[in-house]
């Protein structure tokens, strides 16, 4: 691998974190066969302290579902309503006067086109901007009726359009918990966290489990409800070090059978506040060779970011995975932008 491209990555590391929107971070790579292994951690951090996963939980919950449909115990294309009553979903999507709430499927969902509007970040009144004043909890139906008074973006399935919206996967936690019979927790330590052995990453249940501060610009807040309302889309806790067995596992075969990327490897362009990320079936693509890189890049990233500053990445042309935390509410572009320069660097040194 060569001291090089080592001192490179501890380069880019030191100036991210030398910018004022960072207060702690921490930072892991290695490859498939481990024989790679480089990590620096920032304002008190290292690969055994405890980050929010934010929606790289949204990974975990696709793992559960990839398993499920290996077990036979649902398909991507059934519709979601053999999984919920119409008293609860009637409604959630009515695009140009027609409802095409009966339409959907778990695949529109797993792949972000279902057009369903996001309560996390739009509106005046959005999640977010209400999270970063006070904590707060939703269940499951109050999710829903915050959607339903959002316009969808376009009717499922249309063009090559995609939109990320956490309710998508929200829902997929509730097809999760019916399809197995088991509590969204329970699926995930049966489906992930025992056959990987992780001890340190939990889906917490009540205020009473460890959940870290947030940072909103240089403000350390703590938003316990948020998290717990969160579940598939974005509760989990882990740690870079877990985090980096996963999504070695994730991408090598080890939860599921990997042929099934043929499958989810149809990548549509998110809307435009999501800078340069295409979406899969489940998981984030970022090409290396567009814009963004000003066409220098190679390859792409695959994989998840979550907005309070988490990424966990794979960059397939040089065997390297790329995991850790900025631990930013304010700007949910800095976990990209790290994950992307230190693949550059990747590209041009050996």
């Amino acid at each position: 691998m060569g001291v090089s491209r080592t001192q490179r990555f501890e380069k880019i590391f030191a100036k991210f974190t030398s910018s004022k929107q960072i207060n702690e971070s921490v930072l892991l790579i290695e490859n498939t066969s481990g024989d790679l292994s480089f990590n620096m951690g920032y304002g008190g951090k290292n690969i055994d302290s405890p980050l929010l996963m934010a929606s790289i939980t949204k990974l975990f919950t696709t793992t559960c579902i990839l398993i499920l449909l290996e077990q036979g115990k649902l398909s991507l294309d059934e519709k979601i309503t053999r999984y919920f009553d119409n008293s609860v979903i009637s409604g959630l999507h009515v695009y140009g006067g027609k409802e095409y709430t009966f339409e959907l499927t778990i695949s529109d969902l797993l792949f972000q086109i279902s057009g369903l509007p996001d309560v996390y970040e739009e509106g005046k009144n959005s999640l977010k901007n209400r999270a970063i004043k006070e904590d707060l909890y939703l269940t499951f139906d109050e999710l829903m009726a915050e959607v339903k008074k959002l316009k969808p973006h376009f009717a499922p399935r249309t063009g090559q359009r995609a939109y990320y919206a956490d309710i998508n996967f929200d829902l997929l936690g509730e097809v999760i918990e019916k399809a197995s019979n088991l509590r969204l927790s329970e699926a995930y330590r049966q489906y992930i966290f025992e056959p990987l052995e992780l001890k340190n990453t939990y889906l917490p249940e009540s205020e009473n489990y460890y959940i870290p501060n947030i940072y909103y610009k240089n403000k350390a807040i703590h938003r316990p409800k948020l998290v717990l309302s969160s579940r598939a889309s974005g509760g989990c806790i882990t740690t870079a070090s877990e985090l980096m067995i996963f999504i070695k596992a994730f991408f090598g075969g080890k939860l599921f059978n990997k042929a099934i990327f043929q499958k989810l490897s149809t990548y549509r362009k998110l809307q435009v506040t999501m800078g340069p990320i295409y979406y899969g079936g489940g998981y984030m693509q970022i090409p290396l060779n567009g814009l963004a890189t000003l066409f220098m890049g190679k390859g792409e990233l695959i994989g998840h970011s979550g907005s309070t500053g988490s990424f966990a990445f794979y960059y397939p042309l040089k065997d390297l995975f790329l995991v850790g935390d900025v631990n930013q509410m304010a700007n949910a572009a800095l976990p990209i932008r790290l994950a992307m320069r230190l693949a550059m660097v990747a590209k041009t040194l050996d």
